[in-house]
């Protein structure tokens, strides 16, 4: 059970993280306008995929969970 307990809280912590950088990540300057993330409007047609911001997005996040994780 202790395991268990320990998923939830950590699970909760990053549901908040999330609902705080959807809440604030619109005023980060540049986030989601990186070099590298693509972007294509035609008519009738707009494709983004922010692939730079995904992978910095990543970084960040591993170094965090690999700080948490560390004994």
């Amino acid at each position: 059970m202790n395991i268990i307990g320990r998923i939830l809280i950590i699970f909760g912590i990053v549901l908040i993280l999330v609902g705080l950088i959807l809440t604030v990540g619109i005023k980060i300057p540049y986030l989601g306008r990186l070099p590298g993330d693509i972007y294509i409007k035609k008519p009738g047609f707009t494709l983004y995929f922010p692939i730079t911001t995904c992978i910095l997005l990543s970084i960040i996040l591993s170094l965090i969970f690999w700080l948490l994780g560390r004994k």
